[in-house]
């Protein structure tokens, strides 16, 4: 399981693979913008995540994301569509949704994730 103290590198990973899916690079400013952050605060952030081997930054302040960092933005993005889809399912409204699916993303257990994401197939399949 993961650590509580991950759910903000997951936060800023997922942050960077939504911005580069729509901007043709990302930068620090653009997850400073997209988060509300402070450019000091991504700043950190981005050294840690360099540190961890999950982003590689080019010496233009391009950030991409490693391997590792893609696996681990895709995971949390994906537990994040599915929760939000299976609170609005249950007629929680997009924005409240989305929001506790972000909350949810980072602390639901990997068992209960593939009950919920099984179940939204099924539900979604009928």
């Amino acid at each position: 399981m993961r650590e509580r103290n991950n759910e903000s590198a997951e936060n800023y990973l997922e942050t960077i693979l939504r911005l580069s899916e729509r901007l043709p690079v990302v930068r620090s400013v653009d997850i400073a913008n997209e988060l509300d952050y402070k450019k000091s605060s991504v700043s950190i952030a981005m050294k840690n995540l360099r540190e961890k081997n999950h982003i590689t930054m080019t010496d233009a302040g391009y950030i991409y994301l490693t391997d590792e960092g893609k696996a681990i933005a895709e995971m949390i993005y994906e537990r994040h569509k599915t929760l939000r889809r299976a609170l609005e399912a249950l007629g929680v409204d997009f924005d409240t949704a989305d929001r506790d699916a972000c909350k949810i993303e980072h602390v639901i257990s990997k068992e209960s994730f593939d009950a919920v994401k099984k179940y939204m197939a099924k539900v979604l399949d009928d």
